[in-house]
């Protein structure tokens, strides 16, 4: 059971998407999949088009115009903001918040008439949410989308944020770069979050019982099936890559040559790495709650598009009724809401996950579906990262690599960088 399930797993890591087009090494021409989290990403219903990278993700002189007066449009909700928000998970957790009535949700999105347009398909209450630009691979935007946020709230606190976009670009045979030169998995999953973290936790601890979220991966947690069983596995090694600076040629947080599932997986290690050297040097301090959590397996995401008719197929059922990981796109979305909503989750530092959290296959079950492996149904629980990402050693050298990889300054920080 368990060579049957990496075998199949691995057809998903390897080779989940296929570009439509060859690349030559500097183009940004390749397809993309963006503004979800892997796993639990862009919706078929959604995102069955294409979208290609143009030469520049971000034009500074597009800059978006601020919006203002937000303070009477949020009125007395919280304050959120849902990176990713236009798609997959992000949208679907951006639609629970929303139709609570306790939240104003500010979504951040690369295409802001696209959001505009499936919120108002999906329902999102009227005056429950305001669209903004953030393209996570571009720093420059990821900057003017500080200033455009606190322009629109003005003195009061941004209460939550939950950083869930990503891309997955697991076929690459060469990589894709973003705008400030870093592989585009690494520069959009880690870095552009990065430094979105870091620009916000001073505004974040000025709210009362303020929780951030940024979303993991079983993928970048080697104590898991997938990330533990399933080859490529992620390994940051001692971060040469980053030593170097992470910029084009460099493509690789190790050093090494590229390889496009491991860039992704590398990416949610650091990701996870982030939360615990957040919580570590900032949570008694400000009392924001800093979390990672895995929202399960959405096997029929857009992600898989590119696979032949048998495997969208197969998939789906294989991760229902046989690993036991299957999580529809709706429970996943009302997941990730939960650790922003439930006093269950006022714990700082936890990775969250449900239903077993994928350490094994499922056990069978009455109802035929198995149970244990991070699928629908059970409860929420604090897991266990794996000793890779736990690891304080290189996690504070991650810390400040990225810092000089996204020019973070000390002045940016919260308390000028004296809590570093």
């Amino acid at each position: 059971m368990m060579r049957l399930f990496a075998l199949l797993f691995s057809l998903v890591g390897v080779s989940g998407f296929v570009p439509s087009m060859d690349r030559a090494v500097g183009q940004k021409t390749l397809p993309m999949t963006y503004d979800a989290a892997v796993g639990s990403s862009t919706g078929l219903s959604a995102v069955l088009e294409r979208t290609e990278l143009p030469e520049k993700l971000y034009i500074p002189k597009q800059k978006e115009t601020p919006k203002v007066l937000g303070g009477l449009k949020i009125g007395l909700r919280e304050l959120v903001v849902v990176t990713g928000a236009s798609s997959g998970l992000g949208l679907q957790t951006a639609k629970v918040l929303a139709r609570t009535g306790k939240y104003f949700v500010v979504m951040a999105c690369r295409d802001v008439e696209k959001a505009k347009r499936v919120a108002q398909e999906n329902g999102f209450p009227e005056g429950s949410y305001v669209t903004m630009k953030l393209e996570l691979g571009n720093l420059k935007s990821v900057r003017d989308f500080v200033a455009n946020l606190k322009a629109f709230k003005s003195a009061r606190p941004l209460n939550h944020l939950i950083c869930n976009a990503a891309v997955y670009r697991p076929t690459d045979p060469v990589p894709a770069w973003t705008d400030d030169g870093f592989e585009m998995s690494m520069g959009v999953n880690h870095l552009g979050h990065f430094l979105l973290l870091n620009l916000l936790v001073d505004d974040m601890a000025k709210a009362k019982n303020a929780r951030c979220c940024v979303v993991g991966s079983i993928t970048g947690n080697t104590n898991t099936v997938g990330g533990g069983l399933v080859y490529p596995f992620a390994d940051l090694g001692d971060l040469q890559g980053f030593e170097k600076g992470g910029k084009e040629p460099v493509s690789m947080a190790d050093g090494k040559p590229f390889f496009g599932a491991k860039a992704y997986k590398d990416s949610k290690v650091c990701n996870m790495m982030t939360v615990s050297e957040l919580h570590r040097k900032y949570h008694d301090d400000t009392g924001i709650v800093f979390s990672s959590m895995y929202p399960g397996c959405i096997a029929e995401t857009a992600l898989f598009r590119e696979k032949r008719t048998w495997f969208r197929k197969v998939f789906p059922a294989f991760m229902k009724y046989v690993t036991g990981g299957y999580v529809s796109e709706e429970e996943a979305g009302e997941r990730l809401a939960q650790v922003i909503d439930d006093e269950k989750c006022t714990k700082s530092g936890v990775y969250w996950s449900w239903n077993g959290g994928a350490k094994t296959v499922g056990r069978w079950s009455p109802d035929g579906k198995p149970r244990g492996a991070g699928g629908s149904g059970g409860e929420i629980f604090e897991n266990e990262y794996s000793n890779a990402v736990s690891d304080e050693k290189t996690a504070q050298m991650m810390w400040d690599y990225s810092k000089k990889m996204v020019g973070l300054s000390d002045k940016e920080m919260y308390k000028g960088g004296k809590l570093e």
